[in-house]
């Protein structure tokens, strides 16, 4: 899966988080969170690993985090990754 346009999921409300995705020669991903010092690695690893079940290896990936649980996390990931590679078909059992 490649990024091919600026795509955007979820909110700045509190327990939720916001994706940008932009197209990128190499893989590279930011995250800003009011909680970072308490979960930070616990957001890296389900961002990563939604990364990985999408197939995806290159791409700018921007989150802002307000709190939000794990299953936010990578549903808002999936979305933004999705409405920015424009993909027509999509292998749900991957997603697990």
């Amino acid at each position: 899966m490649k990024i091919v346009k600026d795509a955007i999921a979820g909110t700045l409300e509190s327990s939720d988080l916001q994706v940008k995705v932009s197209p990128q020669k190499q893989l590279e991903i930011v995250i800003h969170s009011d909680v970072i010092h308490q979960f930070g690695d616990q957001i890296t690893i389900i961002v990563e690993e939604t990364l990985r079940k999408l197939g995806l290896t290159e791409g700018l990936i921007i989150i802002e985090d307000k709190g939000a649980l794990d299953c936010v996390i990578k549903a808002r990931v999936e979305v933004a990754v999705l409405r920015g590679s424009e993909v027509n078909e999509l292998n749900w059992r991957t997603l697990k």
